[in-house]
């Protein structure tokens, strides 16, 4: 059995489909190469028949991104898996991922199938997939709640009919570890041609196991691990890449096994995605959450001093984490920003260093000193640009009896100006009316939360906005040393999401 675990990266497609988290064709494109330079195994670049821009955002992956195998996914219809084929035709390594139901709730009250009707799908779109490429995968949807002796049929079915990767996805998140270990075992066992596959599981966070059952998967013999960025996904997500491939680096005396991925580069892209989706990662999250290396118990500040193992099972600097910092201000000159930006796992192009230069003059005229999150949060930037751009701001606010206001001026996706004042029960309400008033759109807001990226009374405050719009959640994210200039960011954030949303429906 081979030592290799192979990390399948489906954030582009099951990640998006997490609420709020829908990525735009450059942003998809932008995120695929990074997770090429991450070294994933494989990139499910998307639902090529889901949609014309589905499609296109396949096709574009496969064309552009080489390194790893490009994936596209299709239901067990002949549709989608030409749909599929198509898309893929410009990948230097592809794979055809086709799925179909196959437990009882699913049978009855989905597909309207008997099982023989399930394991003939399931072999007519493994044998189609085939005739486009020979790279092959397999998934029984709701495979943890399937019956096990009918599991073992249709997977025997699908290798028979030239699926080369089994994939078994506890789709609801229902199952645990123990029974996805028994699960793996009993296919590998029952199954007579199982070892001409490879065996995958694909697992939902939804009682917070995903990583636990992907690991107990691994250990009963699934040599490949479905996972996404930050864990987002469906409902509660996804088995998070960064959790299970740590979990296999630092246990490796336990798992016995590897991956190729370059470690160094998660925290950067983990930072990367949140930027692009407007999805916060929480502070106390494994491996790439802010306090993952942070320690203020002064027992555990005692014990790092004498020997950081005492309290840190990996190295901050193991996923991309610089816990040192260099003092940058007003008078650092571009070389330095350059250094400083390459030393914390960053790779800006030219033309995002002309933008990110600017944006660090003008934060160290406000700034005494200039922290790493500062840096991180300049290259990142705003995920979010156009079609309507905040050109003026003015919000007046006091106490008492005061009248809270605001005047803005915007830019137009037509480019024209468009000025409109407002009050509020505060400056950042008043502001939102008016930026309300001025595109037109009327918008729910169902939170907003302000926090320090960076230390001292000059901090930078990154500000999240959530909203309702037409019934769906949009998520909005915007950084300034000013928290209402932040919070209006992410307003605007939100604005060009939900008009590039209404664009693209149109």
């Amino acid at each position: 059995m081979s030592d290799k675990i192979i990390i399948f990266d489906t954030t582009l497609r099951d990640g998006e489909q997490s609420p709020g988290c829908a990525m735009s064709l450059a942003q998809k494109k932008r995120m695929a190469k990074a997770l090429a330079a991450l070294g994933v195994d494989v990139i499910e670049a998307g639902f090529a028949a889901a949609s014309p821009d589905d499609f296109k955002a396949v096709a574009s992956i496969a064309q552009e991104v080489k390194g790893p195998t490009i994936c596209a996914l299709a239901r067990c219809h002949d549709n989608d898996i030409r749909e599929a084929g198509r898309a893929l035709e410009g990948a230097e390594k592809k794979r055809i991922h086709v799925f179909i139901a196959t437990s009882p709730l699913h049978r009855e009250h989905k597909l309207k199938m008997s099982k023989a009707q399930v394991i003939e799908r399931a072999v007519a779109g493994v044998r189609l997939a085939r005739t486009f490429c020979d790279d092959v995968e397999f998934s029984c949807e709701d495979a943890t709640r399937t019956e096990p002796d009918f599991l073992a049929q249709v997977v025997e079915a699908a290798i028979e009919a030239g699926a080369t990767t089994i994939n078994i996805p506890d789709t609801v998140g229902y199952t645990t570890p123990t029974e996805m270990f028994d699960c793996i075992r009993r296919l590998k066992t029952q199954v007579p041609n199982i070892d001409q596959a490879i065996l995958s599981t694909h697992c939902h966070n939804d009682l917070g196991l995903a990583v636990a059952n992907s690991l107990a998967a691994v250990e009963a013999g699934a040599r490949q691990v479905e996972c996404t960025l930050n864990g987002i996904g469906e409902r509660a997500g996804n088995c998070a890449l960064e959790e299970v491939v740590m979990a296999i680096k630092t246990r490796a005396n336990h798992f016995g096994i590897n991956t190729a991925i370059r470690t160094e580069q998660l925290l950067p892209s983990s930072r990367l995605l949140s930027a692009i989706t407007g999805s916060v990662v929480p502070r106390n999250k494994a491996i790439i959450g802010d306090n993952a290396f942070a320690h203020a118990s002064g027992i555990h500040q005692h014990g790092m001093l004498s020997h950081p193992e005492t309290y840190e099972i990996m190295k901050p600097q193991s996923i991309g984490r610089v816990d040192t910092s260099l003092v940058l201000g007003k008078h650092s000159g571009r070389h330095a920003l350059v250094d400083k930006i390459t030393e914390l796992g960053f790779d800006a192009t030219a033309e995002d260093m002309d933008r990110i230069f600017a944006d660090f003059k003008a934060l160290a005229d406000r700034k005494k000193h200039i922290s790493d999150a500062d840096i991180e949060a300049l290259v990142v930037g705003q995920a979010s640009t156009g079609p309507w751009q905040l050109a003026q701001m003015q919000v007046t606010s006091g106490t008492g009896d005061s009248i809270a206001s605001a005047a803005v001026v915007l830019l137009g996706p037509d480019g024209s100006e468009y000025r409109e004042a407002a009050t509020g029960d505060g400056p950042v309400d008043a502001a939102f009316r008016a930026i309300e008033r001025a595109t037109g759109m009327e918008v729910h807001l169902e939170g907003l939360s302000v926090n320090s990226i960076s230390e001292g009374i000059d901090a930078q405050g990154e500000a999240q906005v959530r909203v309702r719009f037409a019934g769906q959640a949009i998520h909005g994210r915007g950084i300034s040393t000013d928290i209402v200039a932040a919070s209006v960011s992410a307003f605007m954030d939100v604005i060009n999401r939900i008009s590039r949303q209404m664009a693209k429906a149109s």
